[in-house]
């Protein structure tokens, strides 16, 4: 079942017993002495030179199978000898590469494809093979090289003619979303026990909406994840097996760190469970002491799970603090990418909105400036790490986008306003649809013709809801075309009814309807003004636009509301059919926005 936050996470697990990982296993200290290539076109060109297939394994370095696999089928003779008479091989960070990894996150880490020299796909694997299995696949291949029952046929798209999704096939969706969650063990989907974002965060829409049923199951499901929050250093490990929550694989994610910290503050505004800003603060702690740069204050990729790589991790994880750290570490990717850094500012802001916690807002705008400087390309864009060759990203500058709004939601500042516009302009002149329907692609590549441009549901799902609240807080159309053009891909029956179903039903609603809008009239330094600014925030919803309009100030945005002159500080509170009387004081912000969304 694919996940969202671009199924970064892997989402396979594999039982092997003792024997059957010792069987041709080679000393940790010992490599398999095999060749690999950088993903591009020459490898391919190699290929067609020396006869070969080429093999693509798609790796994680935090994913402990991804270890395994290494170490035991990659250092099996047999497969090595197969190997390297007949394949090219090619091996890929799926973190580093965005449009590889989109391509193939239904199969989990590690992927395994093989392709022939064309580019043409032969076959498709997901999660740990056995040396034997792989082994008697790539004997298979040799002998016959035509496609195998893994490589299905693409689906044809028909787009409808607008951005609207038909309610016969919004109920189909709707129905489906009701089907993904699992009653007998609560939460999102099957086997594999993780918190959904998108999922828990249409739940939280609906429960704020008076719906019995979803409020308990938001809180079942939220209860049940904090089972994957480290009790020692805080941080979410990435899921559980065997559909428990109690067996987790002890990875961590910074988009696990930022989904966690962005959910569980939501559910606290919405309910104030002193348990759910715990976790969210646990969590952000984590994040805080190992993943941040302690130089630049950018964030880093994960942790691994593994301190050896392969080895069994529970044990190590079961020790506390002292006798964690006398044994070493587990290892910490460094990377520094826009698209992760993106997600964890937005998730700070919405931290900072609901707790008063400034030091996390201070993170996030730290972070902001530093990938600013240092991610940043002319006109508004923005590259995935420090070098671009490979191409670039639509979630790098999405996920900009959506943090610099954000920064403009919870603090005001304008230049935030800006850059998020500068971002979508980015957007729009470099990864807008090749055809009308067919979604915003995912990558630009560069100088390959191996690589083809695609789109990715999760993608566009962001880009409707960043596109929908960029033209509320701008009153300017140009966004909201650009929303509708996603919204359009999303409303194809082929991509709406795919797994997981919240993000098509988030972003229908985000298209749909306008946030609650809050705004707050008064000047900037007036202390009634600014209680009646924070009591909004620690209120916030996740479809919500909060400005603070000083009547003294020049040049104030457009607004679609005429506002009345008062002699004292106020707060009016919007909804697509009306807005509030004027409200004074900050104590009655929180009831006012909960009853709004019990009929927004």
């Amino acid at each position: 079942m694919k996940a969202s936050k671009f199924a970064r996470f892997a989402i396979i697990a594999i039982s092997l017993s003792a024997s059957a990982l010792s069987k041709g296993s080679a000393p940790a200290s010992q490599k398999p002495a095999l060749r690999w290539e950088p993903w591009s076109d020459s490898a391919f060109a190699m290929a067609r030179q020396q006869h070969k297939f080429v093999l693509l394994d798609l790796e994680a370095v935090w994913c402990h199978w991804c270890h395994v696999m290494y170490d035991i089928t990659y250092a099996d003779p047999d497969v090595m000898r197969l190997l390297q008479k007949k394949y090219i091989l090619v091996r890929v960070d799926q973190d580093s590469r965005p449009d590889i990894s989109n391509r193939y996150q239904d199969y989990g880490w590690p992927a395994t494809v093989v392709f022939a020299s064309d580019g043409s796909e032969i076959v498709k694997r997901q999660g740990f093979i056995q040396p034997a299995a792989m082994a008697s696949m790539l004997q298979a291949i040799i002998d016959d090289p035509s496609p195998g029952p893994s490589i299905e046929k693409k689906l044809a798209l028909h787009p409808p003619a607008d951005a609207s999704i038909s309610p016969n096939l919004l109920t189909k969706v709707k129905q489906n979303y009701e089907a993904q969650y699992d009653k007998n063990a609560d939460g999102w989907s099957f086997g594999h026990k993780y918190l959904d974002e998108e999922s828990m965060e249409y739940a939280l829409r609906l429960a704020a909406g008076g719906d019995a049923l979803y409020q308990r199951r938001t809180t079942a499901t939220l209860h049940n994840a904090m089972a994957l929050v480290d009790p020692v250093w805080g941080g979410a490990y990435q899921y559980s097996v065997d559909g428990k929550w109690s067996e987790p694989h002890f990875e961590k994610l910074i988009s696990i760190q930022s989904s966690f910290i962005r959910e569980y503050s939501l559910a606290y505004s919405q309910t104030q469970k002193a348990e759910y800003l715990t976790t969210a603060q646990a969590v952000h702690n984590y994040v805080r002491d190992f993943l941040t740069d302690k130089v630049t204050g950018a964030f880093f990729v994960s942790q691994d799970a593994d301190l050896h790589d392969g080895e069994d991790n529970e044990p190590y994880f079961k020790l506390n603090d002292k006798k964690r750290r006398a044994l070493g570490m587990p290892r910490i990717d460094t990377h520094i990418y826009a698209r992760e850094n993106g997600e964890m500012i937005v998730a700070l802001c919405d931290l900072y909105a609901v707790s008063g916690d400034a030091s996390a807002l201070n993170e996030a705008q730290r972070a902001a400036n530093w990938v600013a400087h240092h991610r940043s390309l002319p006109d508004g864009g923005f590259r995935h790490d420090q070098e671009s060759t490979a191409g670039l990203y639509l979630a790098d500058t999405l996920s900009m986008g959506q943090a610099f709004l954000a920064m403009y939601i919870v603090a005001g500042d304008r230049s935030d306003l800006n850059a998020a516009k500068d971002a979508a302009g980015f957007i729009q002149k470099h990864f807008a649809p090749a055809a009308p329907g067919t979604g915003y692609v995912t990558a630009i590549p560069q100088r390959s013709t191996i690589t083809k441009s695609l789109s990715d549901r999760s993608e566009n799902v962001m880009l409707v809801r960043f596109a929908s609240m960029l033209a509320f807080a701008t009153q300017d159309a140009r966004y909201h075309t650009m929303g509708a053009e996603a919204m359009r891909y999303l409303a194809t029956p082929a991509i709406a009814l795919r797994p997981l179903s919240a993000g098509t039903l988030l972003a229908h609603q985000d298209f749909l309807d306008a946030p609650l809008h809050v705004t707050i009239l008064g000047g900037f330094s007036d202390p009634q003004a600014q209680a009646l600014h924070t009591a909004a925030l620690r209120a916030l919803t996740s479809h919500e636009l909060i400005e603070w309009r000083d009547p003294a100030a020049n040049n104030s945005l457009p607004t679609a509301v005429s506002y009345p002159k008062l002699n004292r500080a106020a707060l009016f509170l919007c909804t697509a059919q009306a807005c509030s009387t004027p409200i004074f004081h900050p104590e009655d912000v929180a009831a006012k926005i909960q009853r709004a969304q019990l009929h927004h």
